[in-house]
């Protein structure tokens, strides 16, 4: 099978399949912000990057009332869908925008805190970001990052097909110009963007109840059929449709599993412009 080799193409591995939103839309503060909460004050202006569907944005919405959050996806499907989800909710302090990460529509350092979740894993320059999360922030503001790192990714029981999943999303998120291990590169990158004072942290997310691993299990057995990732593993040669198929059955062996176990590390930072 011909392997290409990485390239810049800045494009986000996951897309927007059903199976995708469904678990960004379980994000919230507390299991994806918690190293965040204690900073958040009523009255602050954050901007979160990435935000999708926008769950974790109404979440900081509604933690520094009356505040503002604005978040910003590259997607306008997704935007629209996160517009209508503060609307139905009742969240008046947030808006959604379309916006490139590199190139944000807002004047120089007008936010308290800049948030970006599973962003920088995709992108191919993740130090040009931050130097532009850095640039609207106001002096003293506060960055908030938090990325995977599929290196540390474990599981139980052993699972071949499951070792290749988290290969491929190593192999296809580089194709994308992006970087699979982005957690532990958190620290070096935000020093780099200019960044003094950084304070790394960690913490993972673990699925082993019944319900846990059903809901888990479930999405990616979808995901690594019909996601744009299954579309970029072919598209890029590191995957056949039989593999993927193979992987898509371990997740649901996995899933109905009672000793099942799975566990996904995160790196963290905190960092003052």
């Amino acid at each position: 099978m011909q392997h290409t080799a990485a390239s810049t193409r800045d494009a986000y591995m996951h897309g927007h399949h059903e199976s995708v939103l469904r678990v960004h839309e379980w994000r919230t503060v507390d299991n994806s912000a918690a190293y965040l909460a204690p900073h958040l004050r009523e009255g602050m202006r954050v901007l979160d990057i990435g935000s999708g569907p926008g769950s974790i944005t109404l979440d900081l919405a509604r933690r520094v009332r009356p505040g503002h959050v604005v978040g910003v996806d590259a997607s306008e499907e997704v935007v629209a869908r996160a517009q209508g989800l503060a609307e139905s909710e009742g969240v008046p302090n947030a808006e959604f925008r379309a916006g490139d990460a590199y190139r944000l529509d807002f004047p120089d350092g007008v936010f308290d805190v800049v948030h970006a979740h599973q962003v920088l894993q995709h992108l191919a320059r993740p130090v040009d970001a931050l130097r532009e999360f850095r640039r609207v922030l106001r002096s003293g503001g506060l960055l908030a990052a938090r990325d995977v790192d599929y290196g540390g990714v474990i599981w139980s029981p052993d699972s071949p097909e499951l070792t290749r999943w988290r290969e491929l999303n190593e192999l296809v998120c580089a194709w994308n110009g992006g970087d699979g291990n982005a957690g532990r590169h958190l620290t070096r990158w935000a020093r780099a963007a200019g960044f003094a004072e950084v304070e790394a942290s960690g913490s993972v997310w673990v699925f082993a109840s019944d319900r846990d691993r059903e809901w888990w299990g479930g999405n990616w057995a979808e995901r690594a059929l019909e996601s744009t990732f299954a579309a970029h593993a072919i598209e890029s040669g590191h995957a056949s449709r039989a593999e993927l198929e193979a992987i898509s059955a371990a997740w649901r062996r996995w899933a109905v599993d009672p000793d099942g176990w799975f566990l996904m590390p995160h790196g963290e930072i905190l960092a003052r412009a």
